[in-house]
Parts: structure tokens; C-alpha cells; sequence
């Protein structure tokens, strides 16, 4: 009995695919899946040229049809209906899981991707629409898709994330290179020695007088121990220790949010 099938693509493999139903693993089974892929590709590639206007390559689709192909191929059941029948879905939804995994370049929820699809598909309903030339307004396009204002604000916002422009890209007509990263902020170096200065401020105002000179000698005059000692007139190992200590106690103060640290008694 003859198979009825809804396209001139679809060869008769019905015997074809029994026999490898019956055929266990190895190089006679890999041959029967080539001669039934290579049958079928031509319907495979047919289903790919329905999504060439989605901006991808033809070349790319037709590869993620095929794949999709050689798993149904490999999965069908003979005795549980056409081949056809089976085929089309499988194919089918390999290629729309390549578009929602692998060509978003900013990645958003399920339910956004959704609406951008059914934005752009009533937006280009309308425009085919005759004596509509104009650009659909929002309202058109809520009302053509069935959806609300806020859904096709969101789904227009997706439109803009399918595709990313690179930090390179660059802005306006101008010969001067500029680029969209020459209008990101840096991290400015100044800013950090700002906040230690500030974070420090409560722990030097604790210290007694003849401590914050010491520290200005060293730290700001870059004067060695030794100088620091003579000036101050005391050993070189107590202008150590008083450092040290001194250093322990502004650290402190800017750790606990300027809390006073008073030398002890």
C-alpha cells in the first residue's frame, strides 16, 4: 500500500526503515541512517529555509536541520505512524532551540524571547497590510498580537537585545575612531588614595601630638628612623615601636568607622 505524503520531498523509505529497525549497531545500521539522512535532506533543508530571514546563515540552518534530521532518523519507530509525520517536529524543534540558545547575544527570560517573536510577527502583518506603509504604532501592534502595551514595550526591547554591538563598534559617521568603549567610565586610581585619607582621618586626629609627627616625617617628609629619632630626640627602636603602634591604631580607627582608640593610661 502506497504512503500519501504532503510534499514531493518526502521519498518512500517505509522498507527501508523496517530494515533498520531490525539492524543492531555497527557499519551495516551506520549505512542504512546515511542512505535515510541523504533521502530526506532535501525536506530538512526545506523546513530550514523557513527561518532564513531570522539572521542567521542558510548555511548554519540547513546544518541545524540535518542534525535534527539523523536524530529523528535514529529515533523513529516504523509501526508508529509516517516518518513524515514524526520528522517535521523533530526538525522543526531543533531549529527554534538553536535560536533560543545560541544566537541571543544578551541573554533574556523565555517569556521575553516569546514576545519579541510575536511583536515582530504583527508588526510585519500590518505592514503588509494594503494602504499600511506607515510604521504600526504601539497600539496597532498591542492589538494585532494580542497583547498588552507593556508586553509590546518589552518584546521591542528584546528586538534590541538579540544582537549585541561589540565594545569596537564605532559611534556616528566622524573619522576619528571613536568607539562605543570610549564612552564607558574608568576606574580612576586618585579615588582609592581619596578614601584611604578619609578612612584615616579619625585614627590621626586619636593620636598624641609628638605620633603624628613622627608618622608625617616618615610617611609624608620620607625620612628614615634614625632622622625621625634625632629630631624627636629619642632612641631609633622607641621611633619603631611608636610607628608601629601608631600605624595599629589608625588601621583600627578606620576599620571600626573612626572610632577613637586613646593610648592607654
Amino acid at each position: 500500500m502506497s504512503t500519501h505524503h504532503s510534499h514531493h520531498d518526502a521519498p518512500e523509505t517505509q522498507n527501508t526503515f523496517v530494515l533498520l529497525s531490525g539492524t543492531p549497531e555497527g557499519r551495516e545500521r551506520d549505512l542504512l541512517v546515511e542512505e535515510l539522512v541523504e533521502a530526506w535532506l532535501p525536506m530538512a533543508h526545506r523546513l530550514a529555509l523557513k527561518y532564513r530571514n531570522k539572521g542567521e546563515s542558510t548555511d548554519d540552518l540547513k546544518q541545524v536541520a540535518a542534525l535534527g534530521l539523523v536524530k529523528a532518523v535514529e529515533r523513529y519507530e516504523p509501526g508508529r505512524g509516517a516518518f513524515e509525520s514524526y520528522a517535521v517536529p523533530t526538525v522543526t524543534g531543533e531549529l527554534r532551540r538553536h535560536f533560543r540558545d545560541h544566537t541571543w547575544d544578551v541573554r533574556v527570560p523565555r517569556r521575553v524571547q516569546d514576545l519579541r517573536n510575536k511583536v515582530r510577527v504583527a508588526r510585519r502583518e500590518l505592514l503588509d497590510q494594503p494602504g499600511h506603509a506607515s510604521e504600526p504604532n504601539d497600539e496597532d501592534i498591542a492589538v494585532q498580537a494580542d497583547l498588552t502595551l507593556d508586553e509590546v514595550h518589552d518584546g521591542q526591547e528584546a528586538m534590541e537585545s538579540y544582537n549585541s554591538l561589540s565594545l569596537e563598534a564605532e559611534l556616528g559617521t566622524s573619522a576619528d575612531g571613536f568607539s562605543l568603549a570610549d564612552t564607558l567610565g574608568r576606574r580612576e586610581k586618585a579615588y582609592d588614595l581619596v578614601t584611604d585619607r578619609e578612612a584615616a582621618k579619625e585614627g590621626l586626629r586619636s593620636l598624641p601630638e609628638r605620633e603624628r609627627e613622627i608618622l608625617y616625617l616618615r610617611y609624608f617628609e620620607d625620612m628614615t628612623q634614625a632622622g625621625i629619632a634625632e629630631r624627636v630626640g629619642c632612641s631609633q627602636m622607641h621611633v619603631s615601636r611608636l610607628i608601629t603602634k601608631s600605624c595599629e591604631r589608625v588601621r583600627a580607627g578606620a576599620v571600626h568607622g573612626g572610632e577613637e582608640h586613646r593610648p592607654a593610661a
